[in-house]
C-alpha cells in the first residue's frame, strides 16, 4: 500500500514545534491596514497557536497521527 500523502496547502500553513505545538499564521494583516490599530496589526504579525478544536483536522491533514 503506498504512503499516504501530506496535505500540500497544510505543510505550507502549519509548522509543528519542538513540543509538539502546532503554529499558524494569524488573518486579517493582508490588506485594508490603515484602519487598524498599530498594536493590532503588530500583534497580527506574530505566530499563533492552532486550537484543540481544530487540532485533529490539521494533524490528518499533515498526518501527525492521533
Amino acid at each position: 500500500m503506498p504512503k499516504m500523502k501530506t496535505n500540500s496547502s497544510a505543510k505550507k500553513r502549519f509548522k509543528v514545534t519542538g513540543t509538539g505545538k502546532v503554529t499558524r499564521a494569524k488573518a486579517f494583516k493582508n490588506h485594508i491596514l490603515t484602519k487598524k490599530a498599530t498594536k493590532r496589526k503588530r500583534h497580527l504579525g506574530h505566530d499563533g497557536i492552532v486550537s484543540d478544536s481544530d487540532m485533529g483536522n490539521v494533524k490528518f491533514m499533515l498526518r501527525l497521527g492521533k
